[in-house]
């Protein structure tokens, strides 16, 4: 649960955004953290038997490993997050029937800091 709507009611997180809560508290530290150390580090009343279906859910996609010690397991990101954010990117645009068009769509809707971050790496690269 997330916390209580306008009707006292407790609202439920989206689908994917108890996922992205695991990850960002993995990514915020540089050593494997244990079931329990996450659900303290994410709060909101979830339970620890959520945290661990949310992790075995994540390492069965490959993006996080388990790192076994003794009776208990610590989790790690299989990768960083600007990783995980390029390799959805590119899944994106293999799904589509034209990946240009969805590159020209995106690249209209970035930022002017963004924009120059992506001329700079295209001259890098000598693209």
């Amino acid at each position: 649960m997330a916390g209580t709507g306008s009707r006292g009611r407790a609202e439920r997180r989206g689908a994917g955004e108890l996922e992205s809560e695991v990850l960002a508290a993995l990514w915020a530290t540089e050593r494997p953290l244990t079931p329990a150390e996450i659900q303290q580090e994410i709060g909101g009343g979830i339970a620890y038997n959520t945290v661990h279906t949310i992790l075995k859910r994540l390492y069965d996609k490959g993006l996080v490993l388990r790192d076994a010690d003794g009776r208990r397991g610590a989790y790690r990101p299989a990768k960083n997050a600007a990783e995980l954010t390029a390799q959805v990117m590119h899944e994106a645009l293999g799904r589509g029937p034209d990946p240009i068009a969805a590159l020209r769509h995106f690249v209209t809707g970035l930022s002017a800091e963004e924009e120059t971050a992506l001329r700079t790496l295209l001259a890098e690269d000598g693209m």
